[in-house]
């Protein structure tokens, strides 16, 4: 077990209080590939954004290696710990594909794009006149760049065309059952939820 949920909960604070996630547990361990599902706002994102530290629990904690990932800092937890793909990629607009991978931890970006089959005479292009199948796995190079042993995504496919969609799923397959890495995917894709290796359902807030 490398990730964990513990007793996970979850809330808005506002005049009235509106909880999104209620005592959640869940485990993810290295060499797995993982689909986060559910109806839109049952609370799939936010479980995404507090095993990734972007955010803190209401209660419960996250542990990573079984320590609290607020022992150390959410800072650290980000850097060294995860990697992100979002579904707007957050690509850096004004930097080429090479440059963008580069950010991840790498001095051979080269290597990476074409893994994940980006031409070569893209990679010295602008991201931004590529296209959306493209930047996104540029995305996906700049995190397989990092070192960090938990990739997490949220829709990684969810403005993608259908063929580019199933290269995608079978890169983060890759990632996980070739690259050893937990590969944690908030997802709506049917597809993209039947070719994990556990799905994690979310209803109203629960698992």
């Amino acid at each position: 077990m490398i990730l964990e949920a513990k007793n996970v909960e979850y809330a808005y604070k506002c005049q009235k209080q509106r909880n999104i996630l209620n005592n959640i547990s869940v485990r993810f361990e290295e060499k797995k590939f993982y689909t986060i599902v559910g109806a839109s706002g049952a609370g799939k994102t936010t479980l995404l954004s507090l095993l990734a530290g972007l955010d803190r629990p209401t209660a419960g904690a996250v542990l990573y290696e079984g320590e609290d990932i607020l022992t150390k800092g959410l800072g650290y937890h980000r850097k060294n710990h995860v990697s992100l793909v979002f579904q707007e990629y957050n690509l850096i607009d004004y930097l080429t594909a090479e440059e963008n991978v580069r950010l991840g931890g790498t001095d051979q970006p080269q290597e990476l794009l074409a893994k994940v089959n980006i031409p070569k005479e893209a990679w010295k292009r602008n991201v931004m006149k590529l296209s959306g199948g493209q930047q996104q796995r540029i995305a996906i190079a700049r995190a397989l760049a990092s070192k960090a042993k938990v990739l997490l995504a949220d829709e990684p496919t969810g403005n993608l065309d259908e063929p580019t969609a199933v290269d995608i799923t079978t890169l983060l397959k890759r990632m996980a059952h070739e690259a050893g890495k937990c590969v944690i995917v908030v997802t709506h894709s049917k597809y993209l939820a039947n070719e994990a290796d556990e799905v994690v359902q979310i209803t109203n807030g629960t698992i």
